[in-house]
């Protein structure tokens, strides 16, 4: 046989008997039949491992280099199989085989610990370490230890009063109790509750409960005493809302009227004794200008509030919005207003009846007029334009938020001042009123404000205390 073909033989042997030993992790072999070596034998336990299925998850095999190796040198290059070189053979640098498996994103502690689990073979299992979460649960605000006590260095002390006789007979709202907190607020104020020194207010349908001085005691346990001596006791109030069209008809009542301080700009407050006020009341009557808009008389109970609503609503077109596909190819838009006013009050009886607090709040609206506007819009299926007319109302109003305090043998009479009427206004003499020609009407409101004493009976006349109003500060 030729020399090269015994050569080529030689070779290929070389290259199968190298494989196997590669795969079964021994040294190296030479292949039998060769000149010059000794044969070894190979028994299948080397050769089962080979023969094992890789398991899921490791990465495939590169193929076999067949390109002949330099002098001196290993045959194969081990990183294509993922295992150590033979002994007795220099290892060669090998190249990383990436990871085609999907792994979570990690941190930088984590990816280490990924790193040296790849270093162990391709088929090591992936060992990811859980990495606290480090998002911030503290607030900013610093938080002090628990004192264990509250804090009493202006001498405040705890107090609670029963209440449950007043809220055990209140039956026109579910929380009664409401009344006494605003009430207790209107007299002490609210920054006394959110400063110095420490104090809170609470309350329920059995008690209120209040940490305080001394001093703020006593003036919460004189609300309090208005509001149980009475047991919710219903008390009648008479309501009167006139308006007059001028206010000339002060200098024949001015006379009568006994003003007190007001703190709403525009407007003026007198007393009246009841007897001069039915003359008051005959006397504007008679005027021709003069309308009456509303005289309830109401039953409620003491310092519950009640209001009283004269509202009708005004439409007007607001807006116009484009459609196109549609007949007539744009839409109105409506809005609309509520004209007319509405009436607030909470009244408050002392304990010996003799005087009368109240809150007042009014709030009247009135569209003047309604400014026509032009909007040009096209018209469905031409290239004309048309014109469409939208409306942007002229309002007035005024706002009335009072607190009074007076005589209940003595009436109140409050002037808003000449203003947007109340309610609907006398029709003209003709009957017919003509859009954007009228001018809204202008008068002087009136509200007139009488005690008359319990439901149950008439109230005895009291001496009748200095008609001065207290300041109260902005409480109300």
């Amino acid at each position: 046989m030729p020399t090269g073909i015994i050569w080529g033989h030689a070779i290929l042997l070389l290259v199968a008997n190298g494989l196997l030993a590669q795969i079964t992790g021994g040294g190296f072999r030479p292949p039998n039949g060769v000149p010059g070596f000794q044969p070894v034998a190979t028994s299948p336990a080397n050769i089962a491992p080979a023969l094992t299925a890789p398991p899921v998850g490791a990465p495939a095999a590169a193929p076999v280099n067949t390109t002949p190796p330099a002098a001196g040198a290993s045959p194969f290059n081990s990183t294509q199989f993922g295992s150590q070189p033979a002994p007795g053979v220099a290892p060669l640098a090998t190249t990383p085989v990436a990871n085609t498996q999907p792994t979570a994103p990690a941190t930088p502690a984590a990816g280490a610990a990924i790193g040296a689990s790849l270093g162990a073979g391709p088929t090591s299992p992936l060992q990811v370490t859980p990495v606290a979460n480090t998002t911030a649960t503290a607030t900013a605000a610093v938080v002090a230890r628990d004192p264990g006590e509250l804090s009493n260095a202006a001498g405040q002390v705890l107090r609670e009063y029963s209440i449950s006789d007043y809220t055990s007979k209140v039956t026109t709202t579910n929380k009664p109790e409401q009344a006494i907190i605003d009430w207790i607020l209107r007299e002490t104020g609210n920054d006394v509750w959110f400063s110095e020194p420490l104090g809170f207010l609470t309350a329920n349908r059995e008690k209120v409960t209040v940490y305080h001085t001394p001093e703020m005691q006593k003036i919460v346990a004189n609300v309090i005493d208005r509001f149980v001596a009475t047991q919710a006791e219903s008390q009648v109030l008479g309501l009167r809302v006139v308006t007059i069209g001028s206010p000339d008809w002060r200098a024949t009542a001015h006379p009568l009227l006994r003003p007190i301080a007001v703190q709403t700009p525009g407007i003026e407050a007198w007393l009246v004794s009841k007897e001069n006020a039915a003359i008051l009341a005959a006397e504007l009557a008679r005027r021709s200008d003069y309308q009456e808009h509303s005289a309830p008389t109401l039953v409620l109970h003491n310092g519950q509030p009640q209001t009283i609503a004269k509202i009708r609503p005004r439409s007007f077109v607001k807006n116009v919005h484009l459609r196109e596909g549609t007949l007539p190819g744009y839409e109105l838009e409506m809005g609309k207003v509520e004209e007319g006013y509405s009436l607030q009050i909470s009244p408050l009886f002392a304990a010996d009846g003799s005087t009368i607090d109240a809150v007042i709040k009014c709030h009247v609206d009135q569209i003047e007029r309604l400014m026509p506007v032009q909007i040009g819009v096209p018209t469905y299926g031409t290239a004309q334009r048309q014109q469409i007319q939208i409306q942007v109302p002229q309002m007035s109003s005024y706002r009335l938020h009072e607190r009074f305090r007076w005589p209940t043998d003595h009436v109140l009479v409050i002037s808003a001042g000449v203003g947007p009427t109340p309610g609907p206004d006398k029709p003209n003499p003709l009957g017919i009123k003509i859009p954007f020609m009228n001018s809204a009407p202008r008068a002087d409101a009136l509200l007139f404000v009488e005690a008359r004493g319990k439901a149950s009976q008439n109230l005895v006349g009291q001496p009748i205390p200095s008609a001065s109003a207290p300041n109260y500060g902005g409480r109300y």
